[in-house]
C-alpha cells in the first residue's frame, strides 16, 4: 500500500474519532448550560443541543475532508508521521477553537438568561404629572 494512501486513512481515522469524541462532550456537558439559559425547558434544551451537535459535526468533518490531499507525496515513514502530525494538529487546533467557541456562545447566552432574571422590573408609576398638577415635577406658575 503506497504510504501517501495510509497516511490518509490513518488521518481520516484520528481525525473522525477526535471530532465525535470532542461533539459528544460537549453534547454532554452543554446541555446543562442549554437547559439552564431556557429555564429548565428540558425538551427545547435537548433540541437545541442536538442541532449545535449536527452544526458541529458539519463544520469539523467539512474541515477534515477538504484538508485531506497532501501537496506533498510521503516516501517513508518519517515522511509519514510529520505529515500526520501537521495534519492532526490542525484538526486538534480547529477542534480547540470550535470548543472554545461553543462555551464562549454558551456562556454568553447564560449571562444574559442570568441578567434578565435578576433585573426587576421599573418602579410603577406613583401619579400624573400633567397639566394642572401642582406635584414636584409641575410647571412653574406665574405669580398673579
Amino acid at each position: 500500500m503506497d504510504l501517501t494512501v495510509l497516511a490518509y486513512v490513518i488521518y481520516l481515522l484520528i481525525s473522525v474519532a477526535l471530532t465525535i469524541w470532542v461533539a459528544r462532550t460537549l453534547s454532554r456537558n452543554g446541555k446543562v448550560f442549554l437547559a439552564d439559559v431556557l429555564h429548565g425547558n428540558d425538551k427545547l434544551a435537548d433540541a437545541v443541543n442536538h442541532l449545535l451537535v449536527v452544526g458541529f459535526y458539519l463544520v469539523n468533518l467539512g474541515f477534515v475532508t477538504l484538508y485531506l490531499k497532501n501537496a506533498d507525496g510521503v516516501a517513508d515513514a518519517r515522511q509519514l508521521f510529520e505529515a500526520l502530525s501537521v495534519k492532526i494538529g490542525v484538526v486538534l487546533l480547529v477542534l480547540g477553537v470550535m470548543h472554545l467557541g461553543n462555551v464562549y456562545v454558551l456562556n454568553k447566552i447564560r449571562r444574559r438568561g442570568l441578567m434578565e432574571r435578576e433585573q426587576t422590573p421599573p418602579v410603577p408609576p406613583q401619579g400624573w404629572a400633567g397639566p394642572g398638577s401642582q406635584g414636584p415635577w409641575a410647571a412653574p406658575t406665574t405669580g398673579r
